[in-house]
């Protein structure tokens, strides 16, 4: 097939262009940046600039596939500005990449778009699936509500969209786990708060191989892109400490002095969601990395 990623060059992204490639798929991809565009026999970049609505139209001849996850990094202090900008660029590339398909001819059959847990509320009990229609009032919650908004519009030119609502993704590269893995390796690691807060989580070979299933199966509608079994914050610091071999020995984290370092993103280190992956499962997904010692072990070990 081919398929046309935005965001190719970010942690999920950059290990999906491998997989793709390894499976002899043809990439285009989307850059803001013209010093990155390649133009290599299976992996294809062209320009775009949704801020200034501008996109290069070749980008979506032959394509089969969109894989949309372009977006500002979350884990970045939270400005009004910043904020701003991590809206637009999840809401103003769907746009763009809709006004494109509509009015130029093409034959793509699915868009698969990233999206986020966020949507669902905080909760130390409950455990939410993709049928939950409570959600939370939040900032983070809102962005994923205006995000998944801004895709499922494809269903009206007959093209199937699949949303990956996905947890904290563990890798070694990137995004939260190394942050994470930094203090306990010296010694000053601890869990956040009362550490009681679930963390639904997913290993980077199991998200990757889930946009891949999404594709070869023509997934359609809303999955929780999240390991079957979520951890305490506090057991998952345990976790880490142990298979770097490192002791725990400070006191928990308070949660003011994070809100004091971070601001408004240190919501990120103390929410409490138990996500369920029963869905994608019943399609037949298998996990490589189910459970949370296996995962880290994988990546640190």
């Amino acid at each position: 097939m081919k398929i046309l990623i935005t965001g190719a060059t970010g942690l999920i992204g950059s290990e999906l262009v491998k997989l793709l490639l390894a499976k002899n798929h043809t990439v285009h991809y989307l850059t803001t940046s013209k010093e990155k565009i390649k133009d290599d026999s299976n992996f294809i970049g062209f320009y775009w600039n949704p801020l200034q609505g501008k996109i290069d139209e070749n980008c979506i001849y032959g394509v089969d596939v969109i894989v949309h996850l372009a977006g500002a990094n979350i884990a970045k202090r939270w400005t009004d500005s910043y904020k701003q900008e991590i809206i637009e660029s999840r809401t103003l590339s769907s746009e763009l990449l809709f006004n494109l398909v509509k009015k130029t001819p093409n034959h793509i059959k699915q868009i698969i778009s990233a999206s986020g847990t966020a949507i669902y509320p905080e909760s130390f009990s409950k455990v939410y699936s993709e049928t939950t229609s409570d959600s939370e009032d939040s900032f983070l919650s809102n962005v994923v509500k205006k995000w998944e908004e801004s895709v499922n519009v494809f269903q009206v030119l007959g093209i199937k969209v699949c949303k990956l609502r996905t947890g904290i993704v563990l890798s070694n590269a990137a995004g939260a786990l190394p942050e994470m893995v930094k203090p306990i390796k010296f010694g000053f690691g601890a869990a956040m708060g009362s550490g009681k807060q679930i963390q639904s989580w997913i290993h980077i070979t199991d998200l990757v191989a889930m946009y891949y299933f999404a594709i070869e199966h023509q997934l359609e509608g809303v999955y929780n892109a999240v390991s079957p079994n979520p951890v305490s914050n506090l057991e998952l610091t345990k976790v880490i400490a142990k298979t770097i071999n490192k002791p725990l020995w400070l006191p928990n984290v308070p949660e003011f002095l994070m809100k004091l370092i971070l601001g408004e993103m240190s919501y990120l280190l103390f929410s409490s969601k138990n996500i369920s992956a029963q869905k994608i499962s019943t399609t037949g997904f298998q996990f490589q990395f189910p459970k949370i010692e296996k995962a880290i072990s994988n990546l640190y070990s």
